[in-house]
């Protein structure tokens, strides 16, 4: 009895003692392009879902790490690249070495994402590269063990779309002419070669083609030359702020080819918000499946946190994201980067984008082609995923 009594006290002592030794909060910062001519993107897609996860993450208590017996809360740091590259690479080096923050998000964008992740590597952080498109990721993955993606490569998406142009073409609804377009930036450089290679594969013929820099002020020139050649299918690889003035443009000189896509922010709020009616039927990259258990009520929560709509693309996957960093550091117990890093490669994990487990650090299947029906950003493509609706074309 005396032996049992002290093993309770020296169990108590410890539980205490853990208890005593847990950090007051958890340190996670990010760099980000809060300003510049990518914060449109990073302002709707990953800002918001990064503090609608830190407030739901502490309305919990925080994180729970059993090492300690205890939650604790999250103190998010947040600093500005000014959307210029070299920036992100400095303030990030400076989070990991100076501030010494327990872990750090990622930035928005493929170009910004692929910079900084030698960074994150280095120092052993893990990256969840939501945002970023490339063509080596299994090479890249082999390369850096902590950096995990989750759109997926540029033939990938290519060949989503270019199925569905296919399809399109076999049902007598579209012919072979193409016009194509992409911004002069890393993004619009990773998804135009893959493009025109599997057009070219499909029998399509790219009637014009051109390349704009990312500060455009102006789309005119190429909405007219483009019109001038009279495609059935306009494709345009754009960032948020150009696939607005696309689209307006476009809409605005009465260019109207039977299927219209353009990219980055056609999934967005502000999309709809601008277009009203007349984005039904234009075609963008990404879509949701708005059905999957937790979709709606994140959907909700997302609104009355931030004050905005999320995007029906990426930003459900940023959100599911944070959810697997959480349930990773939760079965680790600590702040303990390269088990998280193990767990986020390996484990299973229940998200609002569906049960996701990643294979050799990435996310294998998501949608690459979505359409404004009813109101509402809907999953096309790939036709085999999970909801997909048939695209619709006059």
């Amino acid at each position: 009895m005396l032996r049992l009594a002290a093993a309770a006290v020296l169990s108590l002592a410890a539980t205490i003692a853990a208890a005593q030794d847990a950090p007051e909060k958890i340190r996670i910062g990010y760099v980000a392009s809060l300003s510049g001519p990518l914060a449109p993107g990073t302002l709707t897609t990953t800002v918001p879902n990064y503090r609608l996860w830190v407030k739901d993450v502490n309305d919990r208590g925080g994180l729970m790490l059993s090492k300690y017996g205890k939650r604790i809360p999250v103190e998010l740091i947040e600093l500005d690249d000014r959307s210029n590259i070299e920036d992100a690479v400095r303030l990030t080096e400076r989070l990991m070495t100076s501030e010494k923050v327990d872990l750090v998000l990622a930035p928005w964008g493929t170009g910004t994402n692929l910079a900084v992740a030698p960074v994150y590597h280095k120092h052993g952080y893990p990256l969840l590269a939501v945002t970023a498109v490339n063509e080596k990721i299994p090479e890249l993955t082999k390369r850096w063990k902590d950096v995990f993606f989750y759109l997926g490569m540029p033939s990938e998406a290519s060949k989503a779309l270019v199925d569905m142009l296919s399809a399109l073409r076999q049902q007598g609804k579209i012919g072979d002419k193409v016009a194509l377009l992409a911004v002069a930036q890393q993004f619009g450089a990773e998804l135009i070669g893959p493009a025109k290679e599997a057009l070219a594969a499909g029998g399509f013929d790219i009637v014009y083609e051109a390349s704009y820099p990312v500060d455009v002020k102006d789309l005119t020139p190429q909405i007219k030359a483009a019109q001038a050649a009279a495609p059935d299918t306009f494709i345009a690889f754009s960032y948020p702020r150009d696939t607005l003035m696309l689209v307006e443009t476009a809409q605005v000189n009465g260019f109207r080819p039977k299927v219209f896509y353009t990219a980055v922010g056609t999934a967005f709020p502000v999309f709809k918000q601008k277009f009203g009616d007349k984005a039904e039927g234009i075609f963008g990259i990404g879509g949701w499946d708005p059905t999957v258990p937790g979709a709606q009520d994140y959907f909700k929560r997302h609104v009355a946190v931030t004050g905005q709509e999320p995007d029906r693309w990426a930003s459900p996957l940023t959100y599911a994201s944070l959810q697997m960093l959480e349930q990773a550091i939760e079965k680790v117990g600590e702040i303990d980067r390269e088990k998280i890093s193990a767990s986020l490669g390996s484990d299973t994990f229940q998200t609002i984008a569906g049960p996701i487990r990643l294979e050799n650090n990435r996310l294998v299947k998501q949608w690459w082609v979505g359409q404004w029906q009813g109101g509402e950003f809907k999953g096309v493509a790939p036709a085999d995923m999970p909801n997909a609706v048939p695209p619709v074309v006059d």
